[in-house]
């Protein structure tokens, strides 16, 4: 009985799971509400639409799936697998492969040198699947983009994440859950995308799926269990028994064509097999209460029970199933395609909702993929193509044809839609109308990545992509003359990767580039000089480093200023302190007002609010912007004839650089995640190099032949990292980074930091 309730007290736990994911997640919305009316008028309801039986048919057989994973983790050579097997290219390609024509997903010149992908790529095609609860075949339609591994590429990992209704996780059967995997799952958490695991590579000395499941479930804090199990090891992979159907499956012919399908169980595996089913049974009964309850009365379920059971659990964010594989050696992926097709949710199942712009304090609208509803559509990738800007959309509800008007919800513009494709990589496919649940592009539409359209009969706004801050900075210049190309060049970069941002420094001059580390800059930069033919030469890299108080200050300061006629009078009255990270805005930084009695003016409140604003964005320390901070305005004095909205934007600013100092603040930098995999017998040397660097070592972990280090290093000493962890492993190291989060530096290096600041001043150069 206590097993029973203990069962029961779990089950209970994961299934409130989903719904806190989604409750702090639907909260962010790209055009949020300044404040909420303390008293809320009802609002009228919004229509509801129901889907036709049209409707059901077409989206029962549509999945929008993306593929994610680590760097190398075989992301980009499955999605190669899968196009080959539907039959949407002809022949298979490698990445890096020696007939040089590279990987049909990586069509950029530097994709293919480098052997990584920096974009995200779209395609489309068909796939028969075999169903495992009926055995029975049916044709999908399945829409895919192939995500970068590099953390450097984050944001299109994100913004393909934010419309697609489930994933692929890719892990190695090696190295299993590595550090960008861990960042894959918290972005498939935070848009509700649920997940199939696929562990690749099974083919390698060394592959233990069974560790790498464990690590699903402690690292990834999900249930996870295997739903095949692998006919023969390492180099012996032959194919894998279906848990469900209770079926070996074998690759056959060229290049892996034919599957057989067996019910004779190879002996070798046979109790590993019925081990593995019934841990499948078990893991299942945690997450869904028909299979605990049959379990619970000693019934066996069978194979439609237990393939509508893991659908149910992965459709409700509280399971994933997990396939094995090689997609190199061509071995078990159309079961795993047939996974995709039998347990993703379709567009009708995956939630989406939108706010009304008219009524922002209204609870969230639902949105129905209907093809009688209005338009609503999310632009979330835009690329500058031969002919033009070429907008990528998810089309939510309604439908979009070529020739149609479509009006962006921001700016109230309405555009004409000139042209309407599908997309395979870079090959694009004319259509004359898209469908609810489908993803397309659009050419000639002005607009930004998280913009929304709609048809003009209502005002809904779908929520944005979230956006990291960059942590690194690179002064560029072009080498010789500079060219309208310059400016042209980075102008585009900007629109197209949110995370990408440029601005002039004010003292030197100098154009900046920021960016989320080395490789994200070096490859902008690579291009300008291949797409644009522009030579740029960089300085060296700069940390984003941050200030922030850490005691609270008040203020009182008067702004007086006389010249002939109307002078400048403004006194602004409160206190400054610091501020927490507030999840739910998304924001350390706030003004609040709380004068009374209208010793401000209220026309000249915005006017404060600006100038606190203005005051951040340079601190006296170190000369970088200021975090953490809240500035409280309580009361202040406006003259009747002198006082003005430059007058009270100076008083906050020369208040907050006048109290500054008693703040005691102090300087932050980027602290990032570094993960090394290196051969056992350098385990000391990697250890010790990052002992130099200041590094602390949060996990360790020690394989057959190989070993892993977790360490937390700051950003500013990992600067050359690369290539003296070449030289102590004899070039077989290897090592990933990614923000985690801004912390005090030592007080030598904040002494050294001001010191050089000082040194930049005016004051100080004469």
């Amino acid at each position: 009985m206590v097993v029973n309730l203990g069962h029961r007290f779990l089950q209970t736990c994961l299934r409130t799971r989903p719904s806190v994911y989604a409750a702090c997640h639907s909260t962010r919305w790209a055009t949020t509400a300044a404040a909420v009316a303390p008293e809320t008028t009802p609002q009228p309801e919004a229509p509801a639409y129901d889907l036709s039986d049209k409707d059901n048919q077409r989206l029962r057989f549509q999945r929008n799936i993306g593929v994610s994973a680590h760097i190398d983790s075989g992301k980009t050579t499955l999605t190669e697998r899968i196009l080959y097997y539907t039959g949407r290219i002809r022949d298979i390609h490698e990445v890096r492969g020696r007939d040089n024509v590279g990987a049909k997903m990586d069509h950029m010149e530097l994709e293919r040198e480098k052997g990584i992908t920096i974009q995200s790529a779209a395609t489309f095609c068909d796939w028969v699947a075999t169903m495992p609860a009926t055995g029975e075949k049916e044709e999908y339609a399945i829409n895919i983009i192939d995500t970068p591994g590099h953390v450097d590429f984050t944001i299109e990992v994100e913004r393909a994440l934010r419309v697609l209704d489930g994933a692929i996780l890719v892990l190695c059967a090696v190295a299993g859950v590595q550090s960008q995997t861990t960042t894959v799952d918290r972005q498939m958490r935070r848009y509700n995308v649920p997940r199939i695991s696929f562990i690749n590579k099974m083919d390698r000395p060394g592959a233990n799926p069974w560790r790498v499941i464990e690590q699903i479930r402690t690292k990834l804090r999900i249930p996870a269990a295997a739903v095949q199990v692998p006919i023969g090891v390492e180099d012996n992979l032959r194919g894998v028994v279906d848990l469900v159907r209770w079926k070996a499956i074998y690759n056959e012919g060229t290049k892996g064509n034919t599957v057989v399908e067996s019910d004779e169980i190879p002996a070798e595996v046979l109790k590993l097999a019925q081990d593995k089913r019934r841990e499948l049974l078990e893991q299942l009964a945690e997450v869904d209460d028909e299979i605990g309850e049959m379990l619970i009365m000693d019934e066996e379920p069978n194979q439609a029970q237990i393939a509508t059971a893991i659908r149910r659990a992965t459709v409700g964010l509280k399971f994933s199933p997990v396939f094995l594989g090689s997609a190199i050696k061509n071995t078990a992926v159309q079961p795993l395609l047939d996974g995709v097709c039998a347990y993703l949710p379709t567009p009708s199942e995956a939630t989406a909702v939108a706010q009304d712009m008219n009524a922002p304090a209204a609870p969230p609208v639902p949105l129905i993929p209907a093809e009688a509803a209005p338009l609503v559509a999310l632009a979330f990738k835009l690329e500058e193509g031969r002919f033009g800007q070429l907008t990528y959309m998810r089309v939510y509800q309604g439908n979009m044809r070529k020739g149609q008007f479509i009006h962006h919800a921001r700016s109230g513009k309405k555009v004409k839609v000139p042209r309407l494709v599908r997309m395979h990589s870079n090959e694009m496919e004319d259509i004359e109308e898209i469908g609810p649940g489908e993803i397309c592009a659009i050419f000639g539409v002005e607009c930004a990545s998280g913009d929304t359209f709609t048809d003009g009969s209502h005002s809904y706004t779908m929520s944005s992509m979230f956006v990291p801050e960059p942590v690194i900075s690179l002064s560029l210049s072009p080498t010789g003359q500079e060219t309208p190309q310059f400016s042209r060049a980075l102008n585009r970069f900007q629109k197209e990767d949110p995370t990408f941002r440029v601005h002039i420094d004010k003292e030197s001059k100098e154009t900046i580039i920021s960016g989320m580390g080395e490789l994200h800059l070096e490859i902008y930069v690579e291009r300008m000089r291949r797409e644009y033919n522009v030579q740029c030469s960089t300085g060296r890299p700069r940390v984003a480093f941050r200030e922030t108080p850490t005691m609270r200050a008040n203020f009182s300061y008067t702004h007086k200023k006389q010249s002939g006629g109307a002078g400048q009078f403004a006194r602004v009255i409160g206190y400054i302190e610091p501020m927490e990270y507030d999840e739910e805005s998304g924001k350390d930084v706030e003004f609040v007002n709380h004068v009374m009695g209208g010793n401000i003016p209220s026309n000249y409140i915005p006017a404060c609010e600006k100038g606190f604003y203005e005051a951040l964005e340079k601190g006296t320390l170190s000369g970088n912007s200021v975090c953490g901070v809240r500035l409280v305005l309580q009361d202040g004095l406006a003259h009747a004839v002198d006082s003005s909205e430059l007058a009270f934007r100076l008083a906050i600013i020369g208040a907050f650089r006048e109290v500054y100092s008693k703040l005691q603040p102090v300087i932050l930098e980027p602290v990032m995640t570094v993960e090394v995999v290196a051969p056992s017998e350098f385990q000391s040397a990697v250890i010790g190099g990052l002992n130099q660097r200041r590094g602390t070592i949060v996990d360790s972990e020690v394989r057959e032949d190989e070993f892993t280090a977790t360490a937390e290093v700051a950003l500013n000493d990992m600067f050359g990292y690369s290539s003296q962890l070449r030289g102590a492993t004899q070039g077989k190291g290897e090592f990933s980074m990614e923000y985690k989060t801004h912390l005090p530096v030592l007080p030598h290096v904040q002494k050294e930091l001001e010191e050089a600041y000082k040194k930049t001043l005016p004051q100080a150069k004469k």
